[in-house]
């Protein structure tokens, strides 16, 4: 009991801090940084020789769950979090829309080792873990499953789970367990973003917003997927 109390209290004090990250003045300028490293973030994954799972497999995913900067806090009693940004194939359309804005959230209670700073990509491989994150908010490995990716120049093999991550770190690659993850909406971000109040779904699935801004991500994704 006290561990889950711990771990939850953990949880929001990751979220809380990670929130609070850009000033409410610089938010639509941070949120296009963040878009825009995004782009660069999946780039960086199409052209890596370690990621040939990834790149095999990324016209199968129904969406990226993109994070720049995962980065952790703490050392004894540590967690980890980050911005990132959704994309995802419209199934009638097969068009990629987006970017919705989300927080993520760990919190961990041990040895905190490896780097400081990682970027990560999730693949959204089924519509139950697409749907997962279309809600309020979402705790991967409980409400939808996630598996750390294949890494590695001969990377091969099935993974069947309704998510995979992967992180690149200063030369460190890896699959990323990021079970137990908090990711939450930003709903000042996505507002910000498209200048009115949105949901998920509302940019997602229904396409009723769009930023003419979000171009060169989407259309990287789409080249790398065959969409749209």
């Amino acid at each position: 009991m006290k561990s889950n109390t711990l771990r939850n209290s953990l949880l929001t004090l990751c979220a809380a801090t990670f929130v609070a990250l850009a000033p409410a003045a610089n938010a639509q300028s941070e949120q296009q940084k963040l878009v825009n490293e995004a782009a660069t973030t999946f780039n960086n994954f199409l052209r890596d020789p370690n990621m040939t799972w990834f790149q095999k497999n990324a016209g199968r995913a129904k969406g990226f769950l993109i994070a720049p900067q995962v980065a952790k806090a703490g050392f004894i009693f540590g967690g980890s979090g980050g911005r990132a940004v959704l994309v995802a194939r419209n199934p009638k359309t097969g068009k990629w829309d987006g970017p919705a804005f989300y927080v993520l959230a760990t919190a961990s209670v041990g040895f905190q080792a490896g780097v400081s700073v990682s970027e990560v990509i999730t693949m959204v491989m089924t519509e139950k873990g697409l749907n997962s994150l279309l809600s309020t908010s979402v705790k991967l490995g409980g409400d939808a499953s996630i598996a750390a990716g294949p890494v590695g120049a001969g990377a091969q093999g099935e993974v069947i789970t309704d998510m995979v991550s992967f992180a690149r770190a200063k030369g460190v690659f890896g699959g990323l367990n990021l079970d137990g993850t908090a990711v939450t909406i930003s709903d000042e971000w996505n507002e910000a973003y498209y200048k009115k109040k949105v949901l998920p779904p509302d940019i997602i699935v229904t396409e009723s917003v769009k930023n003419a801004a979000a171009g060169p991500l989407l259309n990287s994704v789409a080249k790398a997927t065959g969409g749209k």
